[in-house]
């Protein structure tokens, strides 16, 4: 059988085995919520992470991850994980990973840290670098008419005619930090309502692309490697994203023109960065979020609460999940 026969069994069958890496990953970092330790939660999250990719039977390739392999021991970019099944064949499949998206929330106990990967085919996500991207994510509605060249305003004003709303109806959210300034002086002069967060740009821009989840859209700049696992999502919720490469210093421009991105002013669809034809998505909560609630732990073990996103069936499923740790006593489970 081709790797190209075995990709539509590869998504919907890998799909599931995915939901407890990402499980195992957020247990692990919830245990340590709240110590004040980012270091160790994400230190954590990773460990638990990389064990449970060994327990799937494929043959993936880490192409975002903590780092370079010199400055990441684990998990790093170009890592292979899991383990093929001898004398069978197996597609080989791209992951972009991020063990603990938002290690502060994490560390100080606030809302939407979560454990996250993106998978496709081979080629099918961008191996982004590891530098920032000026990003605009929002709906399937406002899919063909987000514009990064555009003024905020403008922007604002098509994606209230997108979704039937007025300027003033919407909430964007923004990552806080001093390099926003303007942008939310703009955010406010044109009327629209913001919601400051302090980490976690990538939960928020999956709020963004479901509707109902009281965000409408997620503007400025942040990570590139986290832009391309939102674009993994984006892209199975049908749901609208531009970004560009912040490339600041010649040595970042050196770097990705060696990794063979050749114009750095190019404003990417969420196509673009996850072009694969078969994506799958799988997002545990840590802390409690806008879309997942975060492990509760009770008396015998725990309690996850997961989302699996996939393309090309067009499934979204939230998964409630009990691991049970200890037998049950007389009384039976509570769970809380």
């Amino acid at each position: 059988m081709t790797e190209q026969a075995l990709l539509p069994k590869f998504e919907a069958d890998l799909a599931l085995e995915l939901v407890p890496v990402v499980e195992e990953a957020a247990i692990a970092s919830a245990r340590t919520m709240g110590e004040g330790d980012r270091d160790k939660s994400d230190r954590v999250a990773v460990q638990a992470m990389r064990q449970a990719f060994e327990q799937i039977a494929f043959a993936g390739n880490i192409v975002i991850g903590e780092g370079e392999r010199d400055k990441a021991p684990m998990l790093y970019i170009g890592e292979r994980v899991g383990t093929p099944p001898e004398g069978t064949a197996c597609a080989e499949v791209d992951i972009a990973v991020d063990p603990l998206e938002g290690t502060n929330l994490c560390a100080l106990g606030t809302p939407n840290a979560i454990s996250v990967l993106a998978a496709s085919e081979k080629g099918g996500l961008l191996h982004a670098p590891d530098c920032y991207m000026d990003k605009i994510v929002a709906g399937p509605a406002c899919r063909g008419s987000l514009d990064l060249d555009a003024p905020v305003e403008e922007n604002l004003k098509e994606i209230a005619r997108c979704l039937d709303r007025r300027v003033q109806d919407l909430v964007i959210v923004v990552l806080d930090r001093p390099r926003h300034e303007k942008l939310i002086e703009e955010i406010r002069k044109a009327g629209a309502r913001i919601r400051l967060i302090p980490d976690g740009d990538l939960s928020a821009g999956i709020a963004a692309a479901v509707r109902g989840a009281g965000v409408h859209a997620v503007m400025g700049i942040g990570g590139a490697p986290e832009g391309v696992i939102t674009a993994a999502a984006v892209r199975c919720l049908h749901g609208a994203m531009v970004g560009r490469l912040v490339v600041d210093t010649p040595e970042l421009e050196e770097r990705i023109v060696g990794m063979g991105i050749r114009d750095p002013r190019r404003v990417y669809s969420a196509r673009d960065l996850a072009p694969g034809r078969n994506i799958v998505f799988a997002a545990c909560g840590v802390t409690d979020g806008a879309l997942l609630r975060g492990v509760r732990f009770f008396g015998q073990g725990c309690r996850t609460h997961s989302l699996v996103l996939t393309m090309s069936v067009n499934k979204v499923r939230f998964m409630d999940t009990v691991h049970m740790e200890t037998p049950p006593g007389p009384r039976g489970i509570r769970i809380n």
